[in-house]
Order: C-alpha cells, then sequence, then structure tokens
C-alpha cells in the first residue's frame, strides 16, 4: 500500500514538473513573438486604464498613492494576491516614488509589511537615492481586522491621497476602506482573491479587479515582455486543456475511449 502511495506521489510529481516545463518553453516563445511586435496584444481592462491616468494625475499634482496589501500572509492560499500587491507596489514606486508625495503601502501582516519596506527600499536604490527612503512608506497598520482598519481609515482620510488601490487578501472589512475612499472622493480600485470581499467590492467600486485581473498589473503597469508573456502562455495552455477536455469527451461518447 505504501508502495502505491509512494509511486502516485512520485507520478504527480513528473506530471506537476512536466506542465511547469511546458508553461516554461510556451513563455518563451511568447516572449519572442511579443518582442517582435509594436504593440502589445492586450484586452482592454478599463480598471487598469483609469489606475495609470490617476498614477500620472497624482504625482502633477502632487498627491498621494495609497496601496492596502491586505492581511493575508505569503505562507498560505493569500500568498499569490500578497505577491501581486507587493509587485504592484514596487511599479508605483518606479513611476511616483520621486514625488512631492511618494506612496504609502498599508498591511495587516507582519511579514507583509517588511517585505514592502524591502520592496520600497529595493526601488530607491535601483535608482540611486536611497537617501530618500522614508521606512514609514511602508506600514504595518494592524495585526488584527479591527485594528487594521483603525490604522488604515487616517491614511485614507488625512494624507491627501488621490487614489486608493486594496489589492491583496481582505474579508468583508474591504467595505469600510472602499466607502472611506469613495467619501473622501478618491479614485477606489479594489482586488482580493476572497470571495466574500469580491462580492463586497462589487458593491463598493466600480473598479474591481476580478480573478486573474488581479494577477495581470505586471503586464498593464510599466508592463515589460515577460509579464506580457506569461500571460499569452496561460492564455495559450488553457485554451489547450479546453481542446483536450472536449476531445477526450467527444471520444468518450463515440465510443473509442
Amino acid at each position: 500500500m505504501n508502495y502505491v502511495y509512494l509511486l502516485n506521489i512520485v507520478d504527480n510529481g513528473i506530471l506537476g514538473l512536466g506542465f511547469v516545463l511546458l508553461f516554461f518553453f510556451v513563455m518563451i516563445i511568447s516572449a519572442i513573438i511579443v518582442r517582435r511586435r509594436d504593440e502589445p496584444l492586450l484586452r482592454e481592462i478599463s480598471t487598469y486604464s483609469k489606475l495609470k491616468r490617476s498614477i500620472n494625475l497624482a504625482v502633477e499634482s502632487g498627491q498621494r498613492l495609497h496601496l492596502s496589501l491586505g492581511s493575508g500572509g505569503i505562507n498560505y492560499m493569500q500568498g499569490g494576491s500578497a505577491l501581486a500587491g507587493l509587485s504592484l507596489l514596487k511599479r508605483l514606486y518606479r513611476m511616483a516614488g520621486l514625488s512631492d508625495r511618494p506612496p504609502v503601502a498599508t498591511s495587516g501582516d507582519g511579514t507583509i509589511g517588511v517585505l514592502s519596506r524591502d520592496s520600497i527600499r529595493s526601488v530607491y536604490d535601483e535608482v540611486g537615492v536611497r537617501e530618500e527612503y522614508e521606512p514609514t512608506s511602508g506600514q504595518v497598520s494592524g495585526l488584527t481586522p479591527g485594528s487594521y482598519i483603525a490604522g488604515t481609515l487616517p491614511v485614507i482620510l488625512d494624507q491627501q491621497v488621490s487614489t486608493n488601490i486594496l489589492m491583496g487578501h481582505f474579508n468583508s472589512e474591504i467595505a469600510l476602506l472602499a466607502d472611506a475612499s469613495e467619501r473622501r472622493g478618491s479614485l477606489t480600485v479594489a482586488g482580493s482573491d476572497n470571495i466574500a470581499a469580491q462580492a463586497v467590492g462589487y458593491a463598493s467600486t466600480e473598479n474591481l479587479l476580478v480573478g486573474e485581473e488581479l494577477y495581470a498589473s505586471g503586464a498593464y503597469i510599466q508592463a515589460n515582455t515577460m509579464h506580457i508573456a506569461s500571460l499569452h502562455a496561460q492564455d495559450f495552455l488553457r485554451w489547450a486543456i479546453v481542446s483536450v477536455i472536449l476531445v477526450a469527451g467527444a471520444l468518450k461518447l463515440a465510443g473509442v475511449l
């Protein structure tokens, strides 16, 4: 019994490794195709279009951008949304970090707070202005849902924030943050991996990132070739899997399988 179980683990591991290698190969081919094109082939996501305009306006008007990374850690299932938020944070600082009011990041998890500060500091190191780095740019607002909201609301209401980006793992408390942002007259962009937070966000803001849109920020905000190639590779493999399922179903109905 143990031998069979071990064989199943090995088989599943080989299958997973094969899928990863296939995805890597498809992504490399996609990157070559993307480099040969003048314009990337990406579908329009109105939320990211509004966000890019808002970032440019914030830099010109001397207002602040606020990114709230939620309260999920990176050691659990919520890690993907947290990493997506951290990736967006670095792009925000590359675009607006040297403005009069640099962006500020808040979070409800200690690890995410440390990583947010490290991400911000790395951008300042890249441009050679380490002395401009402010540790308060990455804040841990609170470690419980109540304290997290209480610590984040003053940032939204009192720091001349023109755009609030709620990207990470949230629960229903996202409604309080979105409501405060709307009352302040700021642009609100919300995205979460939690179904409950998505439902609340749908009712709280017009600019909601649903599903995979949350993880596509790298391709839409200061996009580079590999981020765009990654999206194309995902689309290709998604349609490939759908095609295999349909063909297998047809063969099953025909009695071949």
